[in-house]
């Protein structure tokens, strides 16, 4: 069995390298000890266990196709009743693993494991049955990969799991609870989502952060997904620097030990979200469009490749985005953008003043490796302007392709590589 505190502080201590350690966030379904009472199985999500006089908590779930698996993970490890589940926040895949652990409680007859989580989790699996075939179709795009690797979070249609457990008790902004003797602070605090819970547990010195660190820049900017809330994300990274752990638990990615090492990569974190939310609120106050600030707002490239910033899923531009949406609106300041002709009607329009879709695409080609987000533009624009057009298809699929080879973030390749599928499935359509 690996050591994953002396792996990550290997890591962060610069004595190993990430290529040398492998992926930081690994989905092996392999319990790991890390003390008498302390287990974690390296999931997607991972589990935090805590074993009590009462029986287990477990921070965490995974999503609906891993639960079956952390549970028979943790039964080698423990066979103790699940007392209480604890959801860091209500993404899938953390939440849609609890009905596993739940069947495990019945087939042992043993009490069904109370759900704990903030009282923003049970409106949040409202707006996920509201807005249903969205949430399918972005998270497809953005996990694919992964679903095509049996490690979807998904269940068939239904983007919530019908076996995701509701939460039993909820709390506002703090709560402290006491299970088996082990006491558990609880706090609020907005991030990734609205509904994040990290918590302090005093007798072992540690903290539970669910995904406000992720061993990766943090995912303050999903471009297909609700609010993200980076002044907010900084503030919180910095209570939990100043708490004093000396175990940290990031439900993606390797734990780490030592108050200075935590503190370290916490405020390093923070330093980087606020740094995008000045120089982004600067120009929004010189009255800066969108486009522009979105080109001149630049992380240092030397930031980016700490072992835990680097924009492998999320990335700073997109943050910058976001930024832009919290307070600023929808409107990126561009008048012809307040009423704009549709996208079809724009494309067709451009290619008859170019002489054709087909010169368009070729233009979009010819523009690939010099020019890449032009040749993005013109592609898209080739392939409104005739939709039918295989030849146009071909070369947006292979615009999109190179595109996507080129970036680093999971965002930004899912999203390319999807509309370069789009592309080569028009072409085979006969």
């Amino acid at each position: 069995m690996e050591n994953l505190l002396a792996l990550s502080s290997a890591v962060i201590d610069g004595t190993t390298s990430t290529e040398e350690v492998g992926p930081m966030n690994r989905i092996n379904f392999q319990l790991s000890v890390i003390s008498d009472e302390i287990a974690m199985v390296e999931a997607f999500s991972h589990c935090i266990l805590f074993d009590t006089e009462d029986g287990l908590v477990a921070f965490d779930t995974s999503g609906v196709q891993g639960g079956g698996k952390v549970v028979n993970a943790i039964r080698g490890w423990r066979d103790s009743r699940f007392n209480s589940l604890v959801y860091t926040h209500g993404h899938l895949d953390h939440v849609g693993g609890s009905g596993a652990f739940i069947n495990d409680a019945v087939a042992n007859g043993q009490p069904r494991p109370r759900v704990i989580s903030h009282e923003n989790v049970p409106r949040r699996f409202e707006r996920y049955n509201f807005t249903n075939g969205y949430n399918v179709a972005i998270n497809q795009r953005q996990f694919g990969q992964f679903s095509r690797r049996g490690y979807s979070i998904a269940d068939g249609n239904n983007f919530l799991p019908d076996s995701t457990a509701i939460p039993d008790l909820t709390y506002g902004d703090q709560m402290t609870i006491d299970i088996g003797g082990m006491e558990i602070v609880l706090n609020h605090a907005k991030g990734e989502t609205d509904d994040h819970t990290w918590s302090w547990i005093p007798q072992h010195k540690a903290i539970c952060a669910g995904d406000f660190f992720i061993w990766c820049f943090p995912n303050a900017g999903n471009p297909q997904k609700v609010q993200r809330y980076p002044v907010e994300w900084a503030a919180a990274m910095r209570d939990m620097a100043n708490q004093g752990a000396e175990l940290f638990f990031p439900a993606h990615g390797l734990p780490i030990e030592g108050e200075k090492r935590i503190r370290t990569v916490l405020e390093d974190v923070a330093e980087s979200l606020e740094f995008l939310v000045k120089e982004t609120i600067d120009r929004m106050n010189e009255g800066a469009r969108l486009s522009d600030i979105v080109h001149e707002v630049k992380i240092d490239p030397e930031i980016l490749e700490r072992p835990y910033l680097k924009p492998i899923y999320d990335e700073p531009e997109f943050v910058v985005r976001n930024i832009w949406r919290m307070y600023g609106g929808w409107y990126d300041g561009n008048p012809a953008n307040l009423k704009p002709a549709s996208d079809g009607v724009l494309a067709a329009e451009l290619s008859a003043l170019a002489g054709g879709a087909r010169k368009l695409a070729n233009r979009a080609q010819e523009l690939m490796a010099e020019s890449p987000r032009l040749s993005c533009h013109l592609a898209e624009m080739a392939a409104l302007a005739e939709p039918d057009n295989k030849y146009v298809h071909g070369i947006r699929a292979e615009v999109y392709q190179h595109r996507r080879e080129q970036e680093s973030s999971l965002m930004a390749k899912g999203i390319f590589g999807s509309a370069a599928n789009e592309s080569k499935a028009a072409i085979d359509d006969d």
